[in-house]
């Protein structure tokens, strides 16, 4: 046992500083780069599009695209909306690590980026545990998922700096107790920033990307 923990902590270690070479590049080219994770289903590439929708058009973009299996459906979607974009197969993997996001960011010519959205693979336990080098974690949590999601699934939670939940259109049809949610929340990220969007409409968009541009502004600054 106590073999096996000497090595995960090797393991932790050495993805921490490949996490801060990632930011180091970034900070170097003045680039805002997001991880953007949520479980399968959520909408994660849903809400990337209507993003990269709303953003001003001198906004320069980059995506970096996590998957299990060596599938580019995300990436060619986010290519067909014209935004350059890096496909990872984590080979089985159920999250990114800093140096599969490492490899991704020498692809990109960060000189031509200003805000970078890396989509994680769709997990609510893996992703929570490896930092990657970028400023913020965004949590997408959807409707149909259920409000006990907080409950069952703290520690990603406490690691977030905005939290957004989607599918909102859906509410009507369905039995979730958004104050119950929202208590959950609160008790593991005390005054977490949240924004409750529908990434199918549009609705509640304005905020979250206000909040986005403002980011992206400060890091330039």
């Amino acid at each position: 046992m106590k073999q096996r923990v000497e090595i995960v902590k090797r393991i932790m270690d050495s993805n921490e500083q490949l996490a801060q070479q990632n930011r180091q590049k970034l900070d170097q080219n003045q680039v805002f780069a997001i991880n953007v994770m949520a479980s399968p289903g959520a909408g994660k590439t849903t809400f990337i599009l209507q993003t990269i929708k709303g953003l001003p058009e001198n906004m320069r973009l980059g995506v970096i695209e996590g998957d299990t299996a060596p599938v580019t459906i995300d990436a060619d979607k986010i290519t067909a909306a014209g935004m350059p974009a890096v496909q990872i197969n984590t080979g089985g993997d159920c999250h990114l690590d800093a140096n599969m996001v490492g490899l991704a960011i020498d692809q990109l010519d960060l000189q031509d980026i200003d805000l970078l959205l890396i989509e994680n693979v769709g997990n609510l336990i893996c992703p929570a545990g490896f930092a990657l080098g970028n400023h913020a974690n965004i949590l997408i949590s959807s409707t149909p998922e259920g409000d006990d999601k907080p409950y069952k699934y703290p520690n990603i939670y406490r690691g977030i700096d905005v939290l957004i939940i989607n599918k909102t259109d859906l509410l009507p049809h369905l039995d979730f107790n958004m104050d119950y949610f929202r208590e959950g929340v609160e008790i593991l990220n005390p005054g977490l920033k949240t924004f409750a969007v529908s990434a199918k409409t549009g609705e509640g968009f304005d905020q979250w990307l206000a909040w986005l541009e403002e980011k992206v502004s400060e890091n330039q600054a």
